[in-house]
């Protein structure tokens, strides 16, 4: 009796080196800036008083649009992904635009929507409400440009699951929100605390559209990015420093989702 062998699947050797050079390419960045930190006033650097402010303001107003961000982006990625309409395609692409739409063209867009003089500025002035220039203007330029990273993901974890258990519920006489809430997202939530995760990382290093919509007032509209921005032309040191804490705090992030996610 004969043996059957099975084809040995493996990658091509020469595919080796683009990867490698590719790797190179993101680490060695991350390595000279570690060559260039003063570890001696690394502390010092990263506790000062505007640092902290940054820091904590990013960390908040990055929570904050996150759960914008699930809020919105979880409806739109389910009716992208399960309904079918009209206009459909051109809809994906205008929510998808802040993919790659430079980040100060949303600030511009946000700050003639929000601000004084903008589309709705004026109703939430009579309202009381000023937007551009505070923290809430933070918020939203964080969720204009995070929120695709969310529905990007959601969607493509809700083609990829099917709908072959949401078509057994309803036969069985479950409501659509029944559904939704018992069978969908239950299925899906791997891909949600993926794009949330991504979502969040955008938020905190976003820099254009901060800047441009809500300006760089110290503990109310500057991040860590702004922070490190200016630090930049005055302590070089500092915005190293800075720049590091910034990088450990999306790779703590990053890994603690993915770790979440493979335990789902």
């Amino acid at each position: 009796m004969s043996r059957t062998h099975r084809p040995r699947l493996g990658v091509p050797g020469w595919v080796f080196v683009p990867a490698v050079l590719g790797a190179a390419f993101v680490v060695l960045p991350l390595l000279a800036m570690l060559t260039r930190v003063d570890w001696t006033q690394f502390p010092q650097l990263v506790t000062s008083d505007s640092s902290r402010a940054a820091l904590l303001l990013s960390l908040r107003t990055s929570a904050a649009s996150t759960v914008l961000c699930v809020a919105f982006g979880v409806p739109m990625a389910v009716v992208l992904a399960r309904t079918q309409f009209r206009g459909q395609s051109v809809l994906r692409s205008l929510v998808l635009l802040p993919l790659v739409l430079p980040p100060v063209v949303g600030g511009i867009a946000l700050l003639y929507t929000f601000g004084r003089r903008g589309l709705l500025g004026h109703t939430l002035e009579v309202l009381g409400l000023q937007v551009a220039f505070s923290t809430a203007a933070v918020v939203l330029a964080q969720t204009f440009v995070a929120l695709p990273f969310l529905v990007v993901s959601l969607e493509g974890a809700l083609r990829t699951g099917g709908q072959r258990y949401e078509e057994v519920a309803a036969t069985l006489g479950a409501r659509p929100t029944t559904v939704f809430l018992r069978v969908t997202l239950p299925l899906v939530l791997p891909g949600l605390a993926s794009g949330a995760v991504l979502a969040f990382a955008r938020a905190l290093g976003e820099f254009g559209a901060t800047i441009t919509f809500a300006g760089s007032l110290q503990g109310v509209t500057r991040t860590l990015p702004l922070e490190i921005y200016l630090q930049r032309e005055t302590d070089p040191q500092a915005a190293v420093a800075l720049s590091l804490v910034l990088v450990v705090v999306a790779t703590v992030v990053i890994t603690v989702t993915r770790r979440s996610r493979s335990a789902l």
